[in-house]
């Protein structure tokens, strides 16, 4: 079944099967959690209704680490076996990465104005998280830094590779350092430390943003199969198998041109 996947036609026709059933349960787990989130969860004792952000923040924050982590994976899994699926699989993680890290660092900054009175703090915790959001934009560009799209995928693939030193330090920086950011509450040795009204609307919403993202990922591998498709045609079609034709053969014909003057 994976071998399966990893060829590009079968890739386009399981993913046009898998599609519709992702996005709509994507969307209904998160109108659900939406919903849960906004109108059933009572406000925190000492946050009040401010917590609520909680319920895009977290999952947002774990996507972004763990769609990094699936770029990584891609990333080396090009390296090493040249597999084209795998390299676009990576380019197309990419965009969705930075959005949710982007989504982490403006709904964190909301919270933290009124629990820490101040839009950002240079918290180990914050700036890990920028710095992988700047890691997702230095990805982007690199791809596209070379005229040979090779070179810039394998450059790519590189910082993606190293990038994931990132990773740990993100998890753990408060616990290493003594950070404003709170402690894990969910993701922990032993139980969670969360009130189960909150944690349930918390994991739906989590469970939620996981399909989105397979749901945006496969529109994105597609829609990159496609163009890599379009590109090939344009090259290998007539018409530019003659413009090369001309562009090679040019020189010679100028130079003959210049000879029988000469010759005159």
């Amino acid at each position: 079944m994976i071998r399966r996947f990893l060829i590009p036609s079968q890739f386009l026709g399981l993913s046009a099967k898998l599609l519709p059933w992702l996005s709509s349960f994507a969307a209904l787990l998160i109108a659900i959690g939406l919903y849960l989130a906004l109108f059933v969860v009572p406000p925190d004792y000492q946050q009040g209704d401010t917590v609520r952000i909680m319920y895009v923040h977290v999952p947002s924050a774990w996507m972004a680490l763990n769609v990094y982590l699936f770029l990584a994976v891609a990333s080396a899994v090009s390296l090493v076996w040249r597999q084209p699926l795998a390299d676009i699989a990576a380019q197309a993680a990419a965009p969705i990465g930075a959005a949710f890290t982007f989504v982490c660092l403006v709904s964190g900054s909301l919270w933290g104005r009124p629990m820490w009175g101040t839009w950002w703090v240079w918290d180990a915790r914050l700036t890990s998280v920028l710095v992988l959001f700047f890691l997702y934009l230095g990805y982007i560009a690199l791809v596209d830094a070379f005229d040979d799209p090779s070179r810039g995928a394998r450059a790519a693939s590189v910082l993606a590779v190293v990038g994931v030193i990132n990773l740990p330090i993100i998890k753990f920086s408060v616990d290493w350092w003594n950070t404003l950011h709170q402690p894990a509450s969910v993701l922990r040795l032993g139980a969670p430390t969360i009130y189960l009204s909150m944690l349930i609307p918390l994991l739906v919403m989590a469970v939620g943003f996981t399909l989105l993202f397979a749901a945006l990922l496969l529109l994105r591998m597609r829609t990159l199969l496609f163009e890599r498709r379009a590109r090939a045609l344009r090259l290998h079609s007539p018409a530019a198998a003659a413009a090369r034709r001309e562009l090679v053969g040019a020189p010679s014909e100028v130079l003959l041109r210049g000879a029988s003057k000469g010759d005159r």
